[in-house]
């Protein structure tokens, strides 16, 4: 089964993301993700985004009032899914550079989607002139998971001339679409 992963230490595990084939990138060269489970809290998820290139290209909203919002992905933001291969369900979550973010519960593959009351996860956002990170600690507790789920990691990057990249763990044929099962190729334990 495809594992995309670069290294691992520490019970962190670096994770390249990749550009889908119809998307390009002036502003993102690559985009990486460290999820790490802390030991401290084995209900908890501590996601790293990192992008690297030109920020200076990237269009980042503005950093409001950390609250739940809905269509995000519509510029730039990072996202997760996590399933379980037996249950056609799963999770969706997103995070904004703004610090707003969304969760949601889907029944089958972008069906019965209704949102997700979960504890606000926690975003900050850093950034220099060959780096943008957004780092988003979420909580678990809500979610029943057994050993073998799923996780997908993606982002969209929207440029200040207004292209969007699609950038995820894994791609299925055709236009880009995170919800695909096949996405969610990391084992999360």
């Amino acid at each position: 089964m495809f594992r995309a992963w670069l290294s691992r230490y520490n019970g962190a595990m670096r994770l390249a993301l990749k550009l889908h084939p119809d998307s390009t990138s002036a502003a993102a060269s690559s985009v990486e993700v460290e999820v790490t489970r802390p030991q401290e809290s084995a209900l908890s998820l501590l996601l790293s985004y990192v992008v690297i290139g030109k920020t200076s290209g990237l269009r980042l909203p503005s950093i409001v009032t950390p609250a739940r919002a809905d269509e995000l992905w519509r510029h730039t933001c990072f996202e997760a899914f996590l399933s379980v291969p037996s249950h056609a369900g799963y999770y969706e979550f997103n995070f904004s550079p703004s610090t707003q973010w969304a969760a949601y519960r889907f029944s089958d593959y972008r069906a019965g989607m209704a949102a997700f009351e979960i504890e606000p996860p926690k975003i900050d956002v850093t950034s220099t002139a060959e780096n943008y990170m957004l780092r988003a600690s979420l909580g678990l507790k809500q979610l029943d998971l057994p050993h073998g789920a799923r996780l997908g990691l993606s982002a969209v990057i929207e440029e200040t001339d207004g292209n969007k990249s699609c950038w995820a763990l894994a791609h299925a044929l055709g236009k880009p679409d995170f919800h695909r099962a096949d996405c969610f190729t990391h084992e999360f334990s």
